[in-house]
């Protein structure tokens, strides 16, 4: 989960980016905030470089379900 203190800072936006679940390793196609659908960590990454790897954290309380990567915060820039 992603936590912010000034919600000022956010601009609220829908797209089909926000809805595309990512595989660990995949090139991020954009730079922001990714959540893992399983339990719900968080990870910063920056576009064009690889996602965190399936060996990023363990989900044994989740019955070791694969990691998948979300785009939460999408950063906006020039």
């Amino acid at each position: 989960m992603a936590y912010y203190n000034d919600g000022k800072y956010l601009k609220q936006q829908t797209g089909a980016e926000f809805d595309v679940l990512h595989k660990p390793g995949q090139v991020a196609p954009h730079s922001g905030i990714y959540r893992c659908e399983v339990c719900s960590g968080s990870a910063v990454s920056t576009k064009g470089n690889p996602l965190p790897p399936q060996d990023h954290h363990e989900h044994r309380a989740y019955d070791n379900k694969p990691i998948l990567w979300r785009l939460v915060v999408k950063a906006h820039y020039n």
